[in-house]
């Protein structure tokens, strides 16, 4: 037989040893509940996890792509060295765009620091030139030493101190979402391991009598390996179907919302989110067994 047929023998449940399992009671609850539960999480750790990663790539794409050219110098000189680091820029391979920022657009880039009234006039503020870069990039080295001799006082900034943390903040973000998960399937596991012990307890004159009439433990075990599991498999479709309808319920990513409108699953990952059930299965098959011949070895 596949391993596919004997899981589905296994579900089907053909022993009558599941007269052993109370089909009712708090165990039973506190099974299906705690599994619902963990699912519900689980679904939210995976859309925390798959969003934070996909907005940090955003941004450290978006960052790898530009670049910013600041000019300080003396008042006398600046519009010189704008004038020398732009003709710089057009001869250099590797740059698709270079502009410099008027007066307004570097009000608003003070704004959230220093307010709307801030006074551009009074203030020996440096150009600054923005540079969008191709896919192949640019030979930085290069044009640092070129910006250097034609412009002294340009600064190229390719925002590798700005990237460089959101790599590895994503990293982490990604850990920490397979850190969560992991927790999740132990905390159920200890749950569904505590039900089990539980209910093998409250029928141990039932597991005494069969025991009398011949009955081994794996025979005894099964039932009860079969019912948790069945109770967890519910219970995780349960909890990972309401998972997946709160996250759709979410508002859509935009550029205003940012981070929080992000959390929506996209495309194949709604799919990722259906291995819970599955794995919430696996995880109370073996918690049960080890907790039924756990207990069985200790009932005499």
């Amino acid at each position: 037989m596949s391993v596919f047929g004997k899981a589905g023998a296994f579900l089907a449940g053909t022993s009558g040893a599941d007269r052993v399992v109370p089909p009712t009671g708090f165990t039973a609850r506190l099974t299906v509940f705690t599994a619902a539960a963990m699912a519900f999480l689980a679904v939210f750790a995976l859309a925390l996890s798959l969003a934070t990663d996909r907005l940090a790539t955003r941004w450290s794409e978006a960052l790898a792509r530009t670049a910013t050219i600041r000019i300080s110098a003396p008042p006398e000189q600046a519009a010189q060295q704008l004038t020398n680091t732009l003709t710089v820029l057009e001869t250099t391979p590797g740059v698709a765009e270079a502009r410099p920022l008027g007066n307004a657009e570097r009000m608003a880039l003070l704004e959230p620091w220093f307010g709307p009234d801030l006074p551009l006039d009074a203030l020996r503020i440096p150009e600054l030139i923005e540079v969008v870069e191709t896919e192949e990039g640019v030979d930085v080295a290069g044009l640092r030493a070129r910006l250097a001799g034609e412009a002294p006082g340009a600064v190229y900034d390719d925002h590798t101190r700005w990237r460089e943390p959101l790599v590895h903040a994503a990293e982490r973000l990604r850990m920490l979402g397979l850190l969560s998960l992991g927790l999740i399937s132990a905390a159920t596991a200890a749950m569904i391991t505590l039900a089990a012990q539980a209910a093998l307890a409250a029928n141990e004159r039932v597991i005494a009598a069969l025991r009398l009439i011949g009955a081994l433990d794996t025979y005894i075990a099964r039932a009860f390996v079969r019912r948790f599991t069945l109770r967890a498999l519910v219970g995780a479709a349960t909890g990972t179907a309401l998972g997946m309808a709160a996250i759709a319920l979410l508002p859509s990513a935009d550029a205003e919302g940012g981070f929080l409108t992000g959390l929506s699953l996209t495309g194949t990952s709604w799919l990722l989110p259906l291995a819970i059930p599955p794995i919430a299965a696996i995880v109370a098959f073996a918690a049960t067994r080890y907790a039924a011949f756990r207990q069985l070895r200790k009932t005499t």
